[in-house]
């Protein structure tokens, strides 16, 4: 009679537990007005969520508890932990409408997330259903970061906060699609020019992360919508042209 293997592998669930340890420190920062250090937290569980995946495939190490383990960990790293560092820094000035909109996103990322684990297997990998998680937490906390360098807070950025909260949450429960980059094969050979162009981006968000990151995080969320618009364009000119040729 077979022994089932007990345990879990050790290397990939460290790095879920760090970007857990990040997002949790996320939370701290902000509730001790630390809103930089928050928002880089944010960004530094972004980096180890990105790696565990990828060392337990090429370790692997993949198994059903490292797939619910990192997703519990991606709730607090990217749902809860900018929701409220986005309401600790301005939307606690909207009172009862600031931590509504606040678990509004929370509630989101959990859907969003509750969604992505039951359509896995059959999903698209080229594309994500829906602003990935990490990316809406990434133009919160990159909101954070840019405005408190700028010494904003509060109600001086309530009225952009509160909407880009919203909508943030929207977009990832939505339908709409999203580049998820994964055909990208970083093992193989690219252009010069290619590496060039990486290391030029380096440099643009060496020069002002907080910018940076905010403009590419931006851009990020518009390209879903904006491809669904320029495809819904080129559907309708397609249909109206076998039309024309059926007449």
């Amino acid at each position: 009679m077979s022994k089932h293997r007990r345990g879990i592998y050790l290397l990939p669930n460290l790095f879920t537990t760090a970007a857990l340890f990040a997002g949790y420190y996320a939370i701290i920062a902000a509730i001790n007005q630390r809103f930089e250090l928050a928002a880089i937290a944010i960004f530094v569980a972004m980096i180890l969520d990105g790696m565990d995946g990828r060392i337990a495939r090429l370790t692997h190490t993949q198994s059903d508890f490292g797939v619910q383990y990192d997703s519990l960990s991606d709730l607090i790293s990217f749902g809860l932990a900018p929701a409220l560092v986005m309401y600790q820094w301005s939307l606690f000035e909207a009172g009862k409408l600031g931590w509504t909109a606040s678990f509004i996103y929370a509630a989101a990322t959990a859907l969003r997330l509750a969604r992505f684990n039951t359509q896995a297997a059959s999903a698209d990998k080229h594309f994500f259903q829906g602003l990935p998680s990490p990316a809406a937490a990434a133009l919160i906390a990159a909101l954070v970061w840019l405005g408190d360098a700028q010494g904003l807070a509060g109600i001086e950025v309530l009225l952009i906060t509160l909407p880009l909260t919203v909508i943030t949450g929207i977009l990832m429960v939505s339908n709409i699609r999203y580049h998820s980059f994964k055909q990208i094969d970083l093992k193989g050979r690219v252009p010069f020019v290619r590496v060039l162009f990486i290391v030029l981006v380096f440099a643009l968000i060496a020069i002002r992360p907080s910018l940076m990151l905010f403009l590419f995080a931006v851009l990020y969320a518009l390209s879903g919508p904006v491809m669904t618009l320029l495809g819904l364009r080129r559907h309708r000119a397609s249909r109206k042209f076998q039309e024309g040729e059926l007449k």
